[in-house]
């Protein structure tokens, strides 16, 4: 299918979500080429089902690039932390939500084999096999209401590398028959690797700051 033009829905998103990141902080609003760009992608995820810049290219009959679109995402002095927020804002406000229930949930991602450019991505158990994969692994803050159901929050975890290496030496030096004193201590927590319940209560936190108009009846999240 071809594609040029954002529908008006879209175009109206766009406008509001500018009015919602000007009235969080000075200078976070989007210029008019960024609000172009968002708007086109927008349409190209609904209608490719996809995020893919070459296809996003092909649907557009080359009148966006592949690499410009690129360039814009990566380059561009967008906030996306505070776009996430700022269309939560849009959304809450739209549909008059005012209450709700906050769940947390841990969720694995597979990715290739060999990664060298996406976040976080590492070794994990995989449920399903019982064997190992590369993936990332998510935790995801959601906002359930009688309305509604919308992700509100997001992070990555991984476990600190010097400390699984030192897990994996420490199981095989138990076997062994190392005593405690011969064997390397536990090396000390590295703030680059929060733990799943550090990430949740980041999550918790950012939310309350960003929405302290909604109220929250309840939190659910599983052991984490």
């Amino acid at each position: 299918m071809y594609i040029n033009e954002p529908t008006p829905f879209i175009k109206e998103y766009v406008e509001e979500l500018d009015k919602s990141l000007r009235k969080i902080g000075s200078g976070a609003g989007l210029s008019t080429l960024q609000k172009k760009w968002l708007a086109f992608c927008l349409l190209a995820i609904v209608v490719t089902n996809s995020v893919c810049w070459a296809r996003f290219e092909r649907a557009s009959l080359g009148n966006y690039s592949m690499a410009a679109l690129c360039w814009m995402f990566r380059k561009a002095k967008i906030n996306w932390g505070l776009i996430l927020h700022a269309s939560i804002k849009v959304i809450l406000w739209r549909y008059g939500i005012i209450t709700g229930v906050l769940t947390l949930d841990d969720s694995e991602k597979r990715r290739a084999k060999i990664t060298k450019r996406i976040h976080r991505a590492h070794k994990l158990k995989d449920k399903k096999t019982g064997g190992y994969i590369n993936g990332q692994s998510l935790l995801v803050l959601v906002l359930v209401t009688p309305v509604l159901t919308i992700p509100v929050g997001f992070g990555f975890h991984q476990t600190d590398p010097a400390l699984s290496a030192w897990y994996k030496s420490e199981k095989k030096l138990k076997k062994q028959g190392v005593a405690k004193k011969d064997r390397p201590p536990k090396p000390e927590k590295n703030e680059d690797y929060p733990t799943k319940q550090e990430i949740a209560l980041h999550l918790l936190a950012e939310f309350k700051d960003h929405h302290p108009q909604i109220k929250i009846k309840a939190v659910l999240a599983d052991a984490l």
